[in-house]
């Protein structure tokens, strides 16, 4: 990075005076700054961090800057909407939250500087974030998991996102996802479905409501969550914009599951995104049949990411969440209690047909007079039963049992 222009050169530049209005400049200048960019913007960024918003914004304007500064803003550096942008995003109920906030995500946010120390180039921090809902970012960012997938999801993978979404939000951890149709608007309904905290971040600004098919969702979304963007308002999706929006989904979530994607899906490029920051990246397994499932089950098969196929799979792997308590117990089986000797006759009896304690013992290899003592105790337990033809097997009633909560069939739609 080339040495910033010094003080001398701007003799307009005047530092703020203790007890001024800083912070509203600061707001101002760092709203132009989102406009200029198209983000990740990391020679603005660094300007930033080293001369501070006020001082940037000067040398921006009059087009002082280092070669790769101008690369990034000459084409807006003389579109100065900051008020405007401030304003509108007000009558939409959202705010402009920036790193000199208390609310700002900054603990998360170092993920970008190491794995910008790794030469990851995307890895910038953005410069603010548009924010639309009460929400406070750095409370919902505190507990947080990424639910993501493809546009066109099967109903198993709907099923699959809704469910973590409701298990995820019921503990007390906030989704994090992108709005889309598909897994991202599935598991946005099962967080607020279970009255819990949701966060989509946006390609466009916070005042658009796309897909528009999503208007509705993204309303609810803003009631008690957020509707996050770093696009000021009124800036049109665009599927680059879709792309570079994925690194705050990573960057402010513990983790990523990836419940469907194909074989080029952008989840996966948020997945990718989410490992280069650090985080910790699950995917659902799906029918080998499903197109929408070879994605994960690729990224299963290499090493990328942790199979998953309940919320408390994705709490363990999460690992400092902490919220879920212990997994469900596993259900109990007829045979627990019986040894190993015990088991070995068990397993030795027919359904249908009925055998003598003799036949029972060649077939366990276990002593006759140890088979005669076995049975009466099996018949006790409701797991033997005495018939014509010898002992077989008790019948018993199997009702098809309830699926435990926090699992997934894997059968398909």
């Amino acid at each position: 990075m080339n040495a910033a222009v010094p003080h001398a050169v701007h003799p307009w530049i005047a530092e703020p005076a203790v007890g001024s209005v800083a912070d509203v400049e600061v707001r101002l200048a760092r709203a132009y700054l989102l406009r200029v960019v198209e983000p990740p913007a990391p020679a603005l960024a660094a300007l930033v961090a080293e001369s501070g918003p006020l001082r940037a914004v000067a040398m921006v304007r009059a087009g002082q800057v280092p070669p790769d500064v101008l690369a990034e803003t000459q084409a807006r550096h003389g579109v100065d909407r900051a008020a405007d942008d401030l304003a509108a995003a007000e009558r939409r109920g959202a705010r402009l939250v920036v790193p000199e906030d208390d609310e700002w995500p900054a603990w998360p946010f170092t993920a970008f500087g190491l794995a910008a120390a790794r030469g990851v180039d995307w890895a910038v921090e953005p410069l603010g974030l548009w924010v639309r809902g009460p929400a406070r970012l750095d409370e919902l960012a505190a507990s947080a998991v990424a639910v993501v997938g493809s546009r066109a999801a099967t109903s198993y993978g709907e099923h699959v996102a809704a469910e973590l979404g409701y298990e995820l939000a019921d503990r007390g951890v906030t989704v994090i996802s992108g709005a889309a149709y598909g897994i991202d608007g599935a598991a946005h309904r099962g967080a607020l479905a279970a009255g819990g905290p949701t966060v989509a971040v946006l390609g466009c600004g916070v005042d658009y409501e796309y897909p528009s098919g999503h208007a509705g969702l993204l309303r609810r979304i803003a009631e008690d969550g957020a509707v996050v963007s770093e696009y000021a308002p009124g800036t049109p999706p665009a599927r680059h914009r879709f792309l570079i929006r994925n690194r705050l989904i990573a960057a402010l979530s513990d983790g990523a599951v990836v419940v469907e994607a194909g074989a080029r899906s952008g989840a996966r490029n948020t997945a990718s995104a989410s490992a280069q920051l650090g985080r910790v990246v699950m995917a659902v397994p799906g029918p080998v049949t499903s197109a929408m499932s070879r994605g994960c089950n690729t990224m299963i098969r290499e090493g990328a990411a942790v199979a998953v196929d309940g919320v408390h799979q994705v709490i363990e792997s999460v690992g400092r969440l902490g919220t879920a308590g212990a997994p469900p117990a596993e259900p109990a089986r007829c045979t627990d209690g019986l040894d190993p000797v015990e088991l070995r006759v068990h397993e030795a009896l027919l359904v249908r047909a009925g055998r003598s304690p003799d036949w029972l013992a060649r077939e366990a290899g276990v002593p006759l007079d140890r088979v005669r003592a076995v049975l009466p105790m099996l018949e006790h337990r409701g797991l033997a039963q005495r018939c014509e033809s010898g002992w077989r097997l008790a019948p018993r009633k199997r009702a098809q049992p309830a699926e435990p909560a926090g699992h997934w069939s894997r059968g398909g739609a």
